[in-house]
């Protein structure tokens, strides 16, 4: 994994680091593996992952035809086109 450093700035640097870190599960990873786990539990975790991810898509699918309400988006929080200065 890669980040490029511009003009010294590495806050902005070690954002983008961590962001990739966290999209590609790394963090996680790391994290499951701090600790042993049983392997009663892992199948238990992995299992609460599928039906979590399974009732996701079901989510999506229904809200996609119309049968729920698709969640609010929040307020934007001004910098875009058309905001007001203050």
């Amino acid at each position: 994994m890669q980040v490029l450093v511009r003009e010294n700035n590495v806050e902005q640097a070690l954002r983008a680091l961590k962001k990739k870190m966290q999209r590609e599960g790394i963090l996680r990873e790391m994290k499951l593996r701090g600790h042993h786990e049983k392997p009663s539990e892992k199948r238990a975790r992995e299992r609460a992952e599928a039906v979590r991810r399974a009732r996701k898509l079901i989510r999506k699918k229904m809200q996609r035809e119309g049968l729920l309400p698709s969640r609010p988006k929040p307020a934007a929080r001004g910098g875009g086109p058309g905001a007001t200065p203050r």
